[in-house]
């Protein structure tokens, strides 16, 4: 097959596995806004996306394929060119679980409780040797795949290193590097050891252009360029060594038509009409989140609660509907917080529920179109993070919302720069400020709540994934900005 003119980099790939009791493999398209974005350039064959086999279906897949190539091996994989790289697992799970998810996103969230966390000692060494592996594995690919000249755009977390190695292999090509959470103050990234911390700055500044979902983001991390790497880094551009790398903005934002048509199909109705008859004609506040640290389940819960505590009158007249999908169940930290989430919400059952009425529907299950069907019919849709790059709930409950929704948003959350303005904004660690913010957007007239949501859904759908992505594209086309 031929050099590709783009190729993209990611951990999780365009489509997954599955195997069946005599070991048949199954492909599925993946989901999320970077399948949608890629959809365009990967059916021009001009694209080749590299991505890791996360499971042992994947990894079957991969290893039956030549070089990993699905596509020249017959799987379908929705015309889209891909290399799934199957790593040794232990590996790939020390680099995933150990450093991704277990260090640099505890990081970049300021998740860590200090008293007794982070610990970095020789186990942890051996993790991080374990990522330095997979990012070169990944640079080793994309060296191979990518055409003289091509753009090669790496995304987020998993994959730090790989600008550098990248172009330490092929000066010729063109390199982004996004980054999809937050970025961590450099007071935060500086309890990372000294030499992982300047390796990982190192590693995106290796990419000609770095992007970032908000200001605040993009502001940090060039906040750590210059304080940890003693780099200049003003006016959007980072200089190390004989290399400058923009820094650049790029807001995500989701396909209002292409959410919308999903969400006209009968399975999304049918669920909605079971969730109309189960609330009946009282009001629901709904939050649809991964049991992910990050997301502050619990103290939006406990926010209700308080809510039913201090207005009685809602008694009866409203549910909450908590769709909370288990997340990392590898890490204890995150079993702990899932069962912490369950017995929250058992708890204001116990304390509130009467016949014919249970204030809190809590639903652990993945069901998408049951989600949905759930942000059409949200009266309140809380979105309440401790940290987030960006959260795309916050941007599909306006868009889909049927008779307008008031939107409690984290001012911690990266939609809160696009959507603060028709939003009620909280801190999260204010639990009697969320519960008073949630009491508004339900006491809230139906026209103003209309108002508001359309405006939301405006800003929610002004930068669609591939426009997101052709920024990007052009970013690494545009002559380097001026210091």
């Amino acid at each position: 097959m031929p050099a590709a003119k783009v190729v993209v980099a990611s951990n999780r790939g365009p489509v997954s596995f599955r195997a069946a009791d005599d070991g048949t493999l199954t492909a599925s398209r993946g989901a999320g806004g970077l399948v949608s974005a890629l959809r365009t350039v990967l059916a021009s064959g001009d694209a080749v996306w590299v991505c890791a086999a996360i499971s042992e279906a994947d990894r079957a897949a991969a290893s039956a394929a030549p070089a990993g190539r699905l596509d020249e091996a017959g799987y379908d994989t929705n015309g889209a060119r891909v290399r799934m790289l199957a790593m040794e697992p232990h590996t790939y799970d020390r680099a995933y679980n150990g450093i991704a998810n277990g260090t640099l996103w505890f990081t970049s969230h300021h998740l860590y409780g200090l008293a007794t966390q982070p610990s970095f000692d020789a186990a942890w060494r051996r993790e991080w040797a374990a990522y330095v592996e997979v990012n070169t594995a990944f640079a080793d690919a994309l060296a191979e795949e990518a055409a003289p000249g091509a753009s090669v755009v790496v995304q987020d977390y998993h994959l730090s290193l790989v600008p550098r190695l990248l172009r330490d292999r092929r000066r010729d090509v063109r390199i982004a590097h996004f980054s999809h959470t937050p970025w961590a103050t450099p007071e935060y990234f500086a309890l990372l050891p000294d030499d992982v911390a300047v390796a990982l700055l190192e590693g995106i500044l290796g990419a000609d252009h770095a992007g970032f979902l908000t200001h605040r983001w993009a502001d940090a991390f060039m906040d750590c360029a210059r304080k940890i790497l003693g780099v200049p880094a003003r006016h959007g551009l980072v200089g190390l060594d004989d290399h400058d790398c923009n820094v650049g903005v790029h807001a995500l934002g989701i396909d209002g038509d292409e959410l919308r048509e999903r969400a006209s199909q009968p399975d999304v109705a049918v669920r909605r009409t079971a969730l109309e008859t189960w609330a009946g004609d009282r009001q629901v506040v709904l939050r649809i989140d991964r049991t992910e640290l990050s997301k502050n389940i619990v103290r939006g819960l406990a926010a209700f609660r308080e809510l039913l505590r201090t207005k009685p009158e809602w008694h009866e007249r409203v549910v909450h509907l908590a769709f909370a999908y288990p997340s990392r169940h590898d890490l204890p930290e995150y079993r702990e917080y899932t069962a912490s989430v369950q017995r929250t919400a058992h708890e204001i059952n116990e304390e509130f529920g009467r016949p014919g009425w249970q204030p809190v529907r809590l639903e652990v299950s993945d069901d998408y179109p049951r989600s949905l069907a759930a942000l059409s019919l949200a009266d309140v849709l809380v979105v309440n993070p401790v940290r987030d790059g960006m959260n795309l709930v916050a941007k599909e409950g306006p868009t889909l919302s049927r008779d307008g929704c008031a939107l409690v948003l984290s001012r911690e959350a990266g939609a809160a720069a696009e959507m603060a303005d028709w939003a009620l904004v909280v801190n999260p660690f204010d639990v009697s400020g969320t519960a008073a913010a949630i009491d508004e957007g339900l006491r809230m007239p139906a026209a103003e709540r209309r108002s508001r949501c359309d405006a939301l859904a405006k800003a929610a759908t002004a930068l669609p994934p591939q426009a997101w992505l052709d920024r990007q594209l052009a970013a690494l086309d545009a002559p380097p900005a001026t210091p």
